[in-house]
């Protein structure tokens, strides 16, 4: 198949610019796979789509602030850093703008010196890799000195970003280092979660960092060279043993987001089991994928041509998923990171 069958018309206005005054306000595009229908509904109304003995899976992952501004020593020139992925102490591999200005050799300052850092290499896909100066608490530093990393299609002014820190991340994350949000989850409050679970349906939290693979573009005509980054996941012994457990019980998997239906799929061991343990999730759902574990996802509506599209086709089938699509335009549903989701049972 080509990345082109996996395209849709979608007006800039639909583009969710900011979060709703209540997380869970949300409308639910429900989609039934084994009828191929869909009916619109409301995200607070999920409860009455779960079972008792339902496993809800959810990725408790962190997003720190991955943005740092800086600007290149002794130029002064402005660079925009995104941290990816911590090598090892004080050294990262980051995405820079504009990178062709950042040669190995080169520094740069964060924060009016605060904060200062080398470049050691320019890797072949674009990145570099920066070693920052021994601070007593780079973490915290960076906590301080940065900003929300927001996908490019959500415009902010530089005095905008403040609310973000608290709505683009969920109710429950707790293991610090992601660099987007499990977007699925936004949707999520304290109430929902306790209402879930006063009518039976089970809660299993597992971890995986989402990373730039999850949302770096598709580079190929034909799907089947694709390749998403792998990103590393954590399942503890109680999350595994619970979500094993789900179909002895009459239970189904419900996965909260691609990142836990990946992390998920990448640890399966067999038809509705997964090994506990720390992994990388270095698999790449595209239709034909024969799922193991998720036996319903809540999942957000995603950009055109993009891999969690792909994913979410597998799932549920390309013409019902692209149907579905362009139903939500036409009841001009709110698409992306801060937008409305849909339900596929």
């Amino acid at each position: 198949m080509q990345i082109s069958d996996f395209d849709y018309d979608l007006p800039e206005e639909l583009i969710a610019q900011a979060p709703l005054a209540q997380r869970d306000a949300s409308r639910m595009l429900v989609v039934n796979r084994r009828e191929k229908t869909f009916h619109d509904s409301a995200f607070a109304s999920l409860s009455d789509y779960l079972r008792p003995n339902d496993v809800l899976v959810l990725n408790n992952t962190r997003v720190f602030p991955a943005r740092l501004l800086g600007e290149r020593v002794p130029t002064g020139g402005s660079i925009e850093v995104l941290l990816l992925r911590e090598i090892e102490p004080f050294r990262w591999q980051v995405l820079a703008r504009p990178g062709r200005r950042l040669r190995p050799g080169g520094r740069i300052s964060f924060g009016g010196s605060a904060l200062r850092a080398e470049v050691i290499e320019a890797l072949d896909d674009g990145t570099r890799v920066i070693e920052f100066d021994e601070v007593d608490d780079l973490h915290s530093i960076i906590e301080e000195l940065g900003q929300t990393p927001l996908p490019p299609y959500i415009r902010r002014g530089a005095t905008q970003l403040d609310e973000d820190r608290v709505r683009y991340q969920t109710v429950y994350a707790r293991e610090r280092g992601a660099i987007a949000a499990p977007t699925a989850g936004l949707h999520f409050t304290a109430d929902v979660l306790r209402k879930l679970t006063d009518s039976k349906v089970k809660i299993a939290e597992i971890t995986l960092h989402v990373g730039y693979g999850t949302f770096e573009p598709v580079r190929v005509t034909d799907i089947a060279e694709h390749s998403v980054a792998a990103e590393h996941f954590h399942i503890s012994a109680e999350a595994a043993e619970r979500i094993n457990q789900a179909t002895e019980l009459g239970g189904r998997i419900v996965c909260v987001g691609t990142t836990s239906a990946r992390a998920l799929e990448s640890a399966a061991v067999g038809s509705n089991r997964v090994k506990p343990g720390e992994g990388v999730a270095g698999l790449t759902i595209i239709p034909g994928h024969e799922f193991q574990i998720v036996d319903v996802l809540l999942t957000n509506f995603h950009l055109p041509q993009s891999s969690l599209l792909l994913l979410v086709s597998a799932f549920a089938g390309r013409e019902l998923v692209l149907s579905a699509y362009q139903h939500a335009v036409g009841k001009r549903y709110r698409f992306y990171s801060y937008g409305d989701c849909m339900l596929i049972t």
